[in-house]
């Protein structure tokens, strides 16, 4: 019976096939732009589709992107344990998209970059520019692995671990950027229809969704609205609109996988157009997230399958569910399992042809500057094979180290913060330079690194996360008794141990809101970048130079009597 516990189905013969089928269809969209696009072999077609995309399109394909298949799975997780307060973040995402779309789509795209960290070149110098690049590299290569391990072990490891890098090698090394943003779109609806299956089933079981909503009413788990001011609390309205907005605009305004998506549109109005589309999609897709987990709740609400011992971790609780619900139906629960693996496949598709970008356009052409229009082709295809490599590899390291990486990523995640930080200490302040600038991202991600090292040594404890009641009353079978594997989701990720001593920092400084480590890291980076750039004699801007998009007198690109180079001059026409 249906919410009571114990063992569910697997996957049957129907299930293989829609999976099978739906990313076969991916593959061939790669391969179809390939042959589409096979007389436009320019470095900028392969990175960014000539910048000739339009809005609706990319906007589909950043949200995808978003979309990761942790985030598929781990949402409506969210959303049962600790309630709807995750749908504050659509809030976060209307300030985001405003941000983003009115000050850094015009900067990046008036300058005609490739790279989002060619600006810090501009702005302060060459050796910043090479640091954030390789921030970025580090970053998504290890976060790509991850991605792809967490989701799907109940396969064969390195089947589907081979499998998926052989189709995002094909559609990235085909097709380049138009494959990865069609495929994504692709991939965009597969999500969506996962999530209305699981709602409209569970809907049927319920008596409708009326019920699903009074049930999560009584359970708590409608009170989203908390204005406690608290910064240790994990998720408030303060928290998740303040610190969660910096988040996202930290994610979405520098970050090379969602800015190269923007610029390839064909005019700036596209771009600005994409991001705002883009936040429709995302208020659509954590709705539908969060009223998923709404939906599990309903019904589980007497039969906790967590506490009950059916599954081992959160991140297995919605494929519980599916094949709890939808076993029943042929295809469907290899519906959910392709909307899961496409988010996957969209984040690590857009992650190969970033790198590829970056590496290309901040390390390559930098040091080979007479390379033809064919070597840059072939040099943009064999890296993304490498990168695609890369991945796989990651993958398999990542199976081994278990909830070591997942510690290791939140660090790596913290990154953004400090580097949002430098672009906005460039662009809005005439006295910082490159020393100040370099000084103040590494007293920013020290910073962060400290506070979330910390975090991740000492959990916070249930009165700052505020975990609802969950019960095993209504269950047919004793804890311990179902320990089952939920072919084909099983999660490598394992709860981090508890130390036994707890320091009186671990309650304080250690147990801020992960929401507001962007916030923290970017504030510490502008103020400290100020203040070591006004000790180290600033750098003189002249009147020729608009405020808030200036380029530094201390880069060597700067010239005082060439002041219309190039280079300024784009940056002054902003």
């Amino acid at each position: 019976m249906v919410g009571t516990g114990g063992r569910v189905a697997t996957f049957a013969v129907w299930d293989y096939v829609v999976f099978a089928g739906i990313i076969l269809v991916a593959a061939g969209i790669g391969l179809f732009q390939a042959i589409r696009g096979r007389k436009e072999t320019s470095s900028e077609e392969f990175l960014l589709g000539g910048r000739q995309m339009t809005a609706v399109p990319v906007a589909m394909s950043l949200t995808a992107s978003f979309m990761s298949g942790i985030t598929v799975i781990g949402t409506p997780a969210e959303a049962y344990r600790f309630g709807s307060a995750f749908w504050l973040f659509g809030f976060a995402y209307a300030i985001m998209s405003a941000i983003t779309a009115e000050i850094f789509v015009p900067l990046f795209y008036r300058l005609g970059i490739t790279s989002a960290y060619e600006y810090l070149e501009m702005r302060f110098s060459r050796p910043i520019r090479v640091i954030g690049t390789s921030m970025y590299i580090v970053q998504t290569v290890t976060k790509m692995g991850f991605k792809l391990i967490n989701i799907f072990t109940g396969l064969n490891l390195w089947g589907v671990l081979i499998a998926t890098g052989a189709v995002c090698i094909i559609y990235c090394t085909l097709g380049g950027l138009k494959a990865v943003i069609w495929t994504d779109v692709l991939q965009m609806v597969v999500m969506l229809a996962g999530f209305v299956a699981v709602i409209a089933r569970g809907a049927v079981l319920q008596g409708g969704l009326t019920k699903i909503w009074e049930d999560a009413g009584e359970g708590g788990r409608l009170e989203a609205f908390d204005f406690d001011p608290n910064p240790l609390k994990r998720h408030t309205f303060w928290s998740i609109v303040v610190g969660g907005s910096i988040m996202w605009v930290s994610i979405y305004s520098i970050n090379q996988s969602q800015v190269q998506r923007y610029i390839s549109c064909k005019t700036l109005g596209h771009a600005k157009m994409s991001l705002y589309v883009n936040m429709v999609g995302l208020w659509v897709t954590v709705s539908l997230a969060v009223f998923s987990g709404l939906t599990m709740y309903s019904i589980y609400k007497n039969c906790d399958p967590l506490s009950n011992g059916d599954v081992g971790t959160p991140d297995q609780l919605l494929p519980y569910l599916v094949m709890d619900i939808l076993a029943d139906y042929p295809g469907i629960p290899g519906l959910f399992v392709a909307a899961a693996y496409s988010g996957t496949l969209s984040t690590v598709s857009s992650s190969i042809n970033a790198l590829v970008a970056v590496t290309v356009e901040d390390f390559i052409l930098p040091a080979c500057k007479n390379l033809t229009e064919k070597q840059l082709s072939w040099i943009n295809m064999g890296l993304s094979v490498v990168f695609g490599a890369l991945c796989i590899g990651m993958a398999g390291v990542a199976s081994l180290m278990g909830s070591v990486l997942q510690a290791a990523l939140s660090i790596f995640g913290m990154i953004s913060g400090p580097l949002l930080g430098l672009y906005l200490l460039g662009m809005f302040f005439r006295t910082p330079n490159s020393i100040g600038g370099l000084v103040g991202m590494i007293i920013g991600l020290v910073l962060t690194l400290w506070v979330g090292i910390g975090g991740q040594i000492y959990p916070p404890t249930a009165e700052n996360t505020n975990p609802l009641p969950l019960t095993t009353a209504g269950c047919n079978n004793t804890i311990g008794q179902n320990y089952a594997t939920v072919t084909p989701w099983t999660s490598l990720v394992t709860l981090t141990p508890k130390p036994d001593y707890r320091p009186p920092i671990a309650d304080s400084w250690y147990a801020l809101s992960y929401v507001y480590f962007s916030l923290l890291g970017a504030l510490t980076t502008m103020v400290s970048g100020m203040i070591v750039s006004m000790i180290t004699g600033g750098v003189y801007i002249t009147e020729k130079c608009s405020t808030g998009f200036q380029m530094g007198a201390d880069n060597p690109a700067f010239k005082e009597d060439d002041m219309m180079s190039k280079d300024v001059e784009k940056i002054t026409k902003l």
